[in-house]
């Protein structure tokens, strides 16, 4: 599953927001949701797959966290988009001064 999937749901991109913070358990991070515990693992799951966050085990807990690389496809993304808007306002910017100056 690639990242823009994954994060098309609203909970798994709150679990992702609970992350950001530091890592945690999945209970802690289950009791965040008001969702049966086994719907709380497949987000976290799908997160899994899509690289986003990875788990180890302690004793009997599994603690998660995301990966430094987790949302580098999305970042590439945005950086590509932004350039084209940065481009269009630039422009729009150049255009309203040329305006103000015909007014002067």
């Amino acid at each position: 599953m690639d990242t823009f999937t994954a994060l098309a749901d609203p909970t798994r991109r709150r679990i992702i927001e609970q992350l950001a913070v530091g890592e945690t358990t999945f209970g802690e991070l289950a009791d965040q949701f008001e969702m049966s515990r086994p719907a709380v693992s497949q987000h976290l799951k799908t997160l899994r797959e899509a690289g986003i966050v990875a788990s180890r085990a302690d004793a009997q807990r599994r603690i998660y966290r995301l990966t430094d690389h987790g949302l580098d496809e999305m970042d590439a993304w945005l950086r590509k988009v932004q350039g084209y808007w940065n481009q269009r306002l630039d422009r729009l910017e150049r255009l309203l001064a040329e305006e103000e100056d015909i007014k002067e």
